[in-house]
């Protein structure tokens, strides 16, 4: 019978490991380091991810009782006091720097067979424990974190991650983001700052976003309306002045769109784009869901609602591990033709990953100990 790795040693081979080495030797994650090297570290949280273990423990009694097969990973068995003190000592940049190596991996090619990027920008809240109290305290008897994510609506996989405690608005983390020149940005009122808007604007982007109810736009231009989806379509300018009269930097014209949605909600869709059908903007708009899609997908899935530790240090590692193990799921899940849904891919991964089987055939019954024996039987006859 042909020899097979596990499933989970399948899916390690797409993991960059000279990159990872590379970023282990920049950070010094292994300086002085006597047990559990960070590449041990890194194949147990994604052991973590991809079974779906709960907890350190878990973590540990799972490896522990595939002792026999983590020499092909490459692994060793963890203890879970030596892992709990990894993930809240090893600089977390190691394993930012794996995922953005993952996210140029993964979106190689993309971009000429689907045409220009779509960018969708967004955050979701984690909750976590009173003992994160010390850099995650949001209000009296709340602590959270905050996910800032572009999304490649294209591509499906987000391009960018940052971690903040849930204090930090959303705007604020966007100024920081690296534009790509030429991309739409599609985004919702947590990114209302003129300023970012003229920036994506001066870059030659093109912007799809809402207006708040009190924003009026000035010199009014309406479109005629050819879709019955569309409430009105109009050019106008943004207020000329904000807030201590301070002079609004972004001056082009933008473009209004109503639109009722099947809630009955009216919502102003606005757009730098001026020449667009209305419907187009409106669509561009819509597609937001598909970040939420991609959110839900990790706090579910990828189990990012329950932390293995209470330092910033150790919370920003268990979700780039998150975020590591989506992309991981994504190269794997291109290498087959047989399982079409990502999701349904995700859960086989997660039934066969220690079994030694092919990537290809997990909707194959593994083979009988009597299927083994007539292949045996009918080699030794050639």
């Amino acid at each position: 019978m042909r020899h097979h790795n596990s499933v989970f040693h399948a899916i390690l081979k797409h993991v960059p490991w000279h990159v990872f080495d590379r970023l282990v030797s920049e950070h010094g994650a292994d300086a002085r380091v006597r047990r559990l090297s960070t590449q041990d570290q890194l194949i147990a949280l994604l052991y973590g991810q991809l079974s779906g273990a709960q907890s350190l423990r878990e973590i540990e009694g799972g490896l522990a009782s595939h002792r026999n097969r983590l020499y092909h990973l490459g692994a060793e068995a963890v203890s879970r006091s030596t892992l709990a003190d990894a993930n809240s000592k090893r600089p977390a940049a190691v394993f930012a720097g794996l995922f953005a190596e993952l996210v140029q991996r993964v979106g190689r090619g993309l971009r000429r067979d689907v045409g220009e990027a779509v960018y969708l920008v967004d955050s979701t809240s984690v909750r976590l424990s009173k003992l994160s109290a010390d850099w995650a305290k949001f209000s009296e008897g709340v602590f959270s974190a905050k996910l800032h994510i572009v999304y490649d609506a294209n591509g499906e996989h987000p391009t960018d991650a940052i971690v903040t405690p849930a204090k930090v608005n959303d705007i604020t983390v966007a100024k920081t983001l690296q534009i790509e020149a030429g991309a739409t940005y599609v985004y919702d009122l947590g990114y209302y700052s003129y300023d970012w808007w003229a920036q994506l604007d001066h870059a030659g982007c093109r912007i799809v976003t809402r207006l708040k109810s009190n924003t009026k736009l000035s010199d009014v231009t309406e479109n005629p309306v050819e879709d019955d989806a569309i409430l009105s379509d109009c050019i106008g300018h943004l207020p000329s002045r904000l807030a201590a009269s301070r002079e609004n930097p972004f001056k082009s014209p933008v473009r209004e769109i109503r639109v009722r949605i099947e809630s009955g909600t009216i919502l102003r869709i606005v757009s730098n784009d001026l020449d667009a059908p209305a419907t187009e903007i409106a669509a561009l708009y819509k597609r937001r869901w598909q970040v939420e899609l991609f959110f839900r997908w990790m706090k579910q899935t990828m189990k990012i609602k329950h932390f293995l530790g209470t330092s910033e240090n150790a919370v920003r590692i268990q979700i780039a591990v998150a975020l590591i193990a989506f992309l991981l799921l994504r190269l794997a899940h291109a290498t087959q033709n047989v399982v079409d849904s990502l999701l349904a891919f995700t859960r086989l991964i997660r039934a066969n990953l220690m079994h030694r089987r092919s990537i290809d055939a997990l909707l194959k019954p593994p083979p009988t100990i009597k299927d083994q024996r007539q292949l045996s039987l009918s080699i030794d006859q050639i």
